[in-house]
């Protein structure tokens, strides 16, 4: 536990000192054998060897790259046009649609909770935003600021719930996800009479907003969204934070024994409301990309997306249990994702398939995530 909250990711800090431990042996055999009298030590190179093997093994994202190189491979050779540019930026695309939620999902379960309603606080997201932006017939980028503030707030409120009432997290935001679907269309209907809000693309600051959250970039020729930007820059806060930081150190260890990490004085409560506010604000990023790539918003959207993200960061490499996953890992969840529903489309096959795929690559991802970690751990 100690190694948890001294400065080191939980996982990485076992492998680092094993490596360490036996360099120093090696020196200490090489020393002993008397060597080659400079004043340098050697390292046996085998050791150095089966330490890369060891790291490489205890990376949880490992299974996920494997996988996503082999769906790579064979959609490349199975479905015409694949390789082109144009058809990587929407395979790219449709992963960023995913992995900007995936990523705080992902350390919300290495923090050992989950989060229900996630997939329709997007669309929560983007009504907040398009109907007070049409109501107060204010900036849109003022309700782009209320949405923010709201989407955060029912984030704390997840958090708080949980950590107050003890309950599990399957069951509060169950009930978050219950309450967040009726009020989408119980507002929606009851201020617009329907159940898509009203257009918002005249609106002042509507096009500014679309060119922060839903504009199309030209790289090299290709088109390029922006919400690849968004998926990529996250994924690299979210790394930083879990490799570099003591709030990552903290998530680990909440994760992996929430009463011990108390002991030793980890706040527990805190950390699980900054992991349910984190998805939140992916939750906002989300939305708002909805909302300004179409203008208006159907309020029944984004029912089961919750799942989708929870799969993603299990491919991934995340423990159902908690205290074990990467925010690289999620983007490959995710990338496997867009390869396979573009994939498929690409190869011309019926999208009905797509669901069974994207549930086998679940099970193959699981059980090759922990016979990797199997290896891992007897290589110790």
């Amino acid at each position: 536990m100690s190694a948890a909250t001294d400065g080191t990711p939980g996982g990485a800090s076992g492998t680092t000192g094993g490596a360490s431990a036996t360099t120093d042996g090696a020196s200490g055999a090489t020393a002993l054998g008397g060597g080659s009298g400079t004043s340098g030590v050697t390292v046996d190179e085998r050791i150095l060897r089966t330490s890369a093997a060891r790291g490489l093994l205890a990376r949880p994202e490992l299974g996920s790259v494997v996988g996503a190189l082999a769906v790579f491979v064979f959609f490349a050779f199975v479905a015409d046009g694949f390789l082109r540019a144009s058809s990587l930026s929407t395979v790219l695309y449709a992963s960023s649609t995913i992995g900007i939620m995936a990523v705080p999902v992902a350390l919300l379960m290495i923090g050992g909770e989950f989060d229900l309603s996630a997939g329709v606080l997007v669309t929560s997201s983007a009504l907040v935003s398009s109907m007070f932006s049409y109501q107060m017939t204010a900036n849109v980028w003022v309700g782009v600021g209320v949405s923010l503030l709201v989407t955060l707030a029912i984030g704390a409120f997840n958090g708080f719930v949980l950590t107050r009432t003890r309950l599990p997290s399957f069951i509060v935001t169950l009930g978050t996800f219950l309450m967040l679907t009726g009020m989408n269309l119980g507002f929606t209907k009851l201020i617009d009479d329907t159940v898509s809000t009203k257009t918002i693309g005249d609106m002042e600051g509507f096009p500014s907003a679309r060119a922060v959250f839903a504009s199309t970039l030209s790289v090299g020729g290709v088109d390029v969204k922006v919400t690849i930007l968004w998926w990529l820059g996250l994924v690299a806060l979210a790394s930083w934070v879990l490799l570099r930081t003591r709030t990552g150190n903290w998530i680990f260890a909440v994760g992996g024994n929430e009463d011990a990490a108390r002991a030793v004085g980890v706040p527990v409560a805190k950390t699980k409301i900054g992991l349910y506010m984190g998805v939140a604000f992916g939750a906002w990023i989300s939305g708002q990309h909805l909302l300004f790539s179409f203008d208006a918003v159907q309020s029944g959207e984004g029912v089961g997306n919750e799942l989708i993200y929870i799969i993603a960061a299990v491919i991934g490499g995340c423990l159902i249990t908690g205290g074990h996953g990467s925010a690289v890992g999620s983007a490959v969840g995710a990338l496997l994702f867009g390869m396979t529903s573009k994939g498929i489309v690409f190869a011309e096959w019926n999208p009905d398939w797509f669901k069974f795929f994207l549930g086998a690559m679940l099970l193959l991802a699981t059980l090759l995530n922990a016979w990797v970690r199997k290896r891992a751990e007897a290589t110790k």
